[in-house]
């Protein structure tokens, strides 16, 4: 596997007034293609800071975070969302689905804004939804779903380009316990099969454990092991 992102000294400040809070401090990272990648910690400890980076949904205070070699803060706001659109997935916790449309029609719809050919894309959207295990609910309206049924529509949509990165803020937040290991069940299958990189920020420990790899980020210091 080679190097797909890269943090270099890595900190995070935000202003509030009277203070200045670090919300990552020194972060110095390695990110292989084709990993999975668990991210743990408390709330607050900044790892939804730390994968809105990854995302190219902010820029560091210092230090600097490469994908592919290429500097992130260098990018012009294009190539920044081209990069989201066409290069990586987003599964959050609230999955940000529209409730009345449906299944296949929630996938398929930012591929078709996009530019993408409708007739095309809808195949494609009902295959994925098929390999997600929705093939009886993929004319269901988003509201009679289950949570769990929901975040694999949302996890179906994020994938259905075949994007090069798959990054995951707390999907299993909302989700019962059963329900969130068959997520990341599914998670890592899809990793595997699409040999797309994984990475999941979560407070689930449980979920963790099923990554490749998982780190921990404390009070904006991660760390290399699971540390109690």
């Amino acid at each position: 596997m080679s190097a797909l992102y890269k943090f270099s000294n890595v900190s995070k400040n935000f202003s509030a007034p009277g203070e200045n809070l670090e919300i990552l401090k020194n972060i110095n990272l390695v990110v292989e293609e084709g990993e999975a990648l668990a991210i743990v910690g408390t709330s607050g400890s900044g790892k939804s800071t730390l994968l809105h980076l990854m995302g190219a949904l902010d820029t560091p205070s210092t230090g600097a975070v490469f994908f592919d070699g290429q500097d992130m803060a260098r990018m012009t706001p294009d190539q920044k969302a081209a990069f989201r659109n066409k290069t990586l997935g987003f599964v959050f916790q609230f999955h940000h689905l529209l409730p009345e449309f449906s299944a296949v029609e929630n996938v398929a719809m930012p591929a078709i804004i996009g530019g993408e050919r409708q007739a095309v894309i809808m195949s494609k959207a009902r295959e994925m939804l098929e390999r997600v295990g929705l093939s009886a609910r993929m004319e269901s309206k988003i509201s009679t779903l289950s949570g769990g049924e929901r975040q694999r529509v949302a996890i179906a949509r994020a994938v259905l380009m075949r994007p090069r990165v798959l990054l995951a803020d707390e999907p299993t937040g909302n989700l019962d316990e059963g329900t969130g290991a068959q997520v990341g069940t599914l998670m890592n299958e899809l990793n595997r099969e699409l040999g797309m990189t994984l990475v999941v920020v979560t407070h689930n420990r449980e979920l963790a454990a099923g990554m490749g790899r998982t780190l921990e980020l404390k009070a904006g210091t991660l760390y290399e092991k699971n540390v109690a």
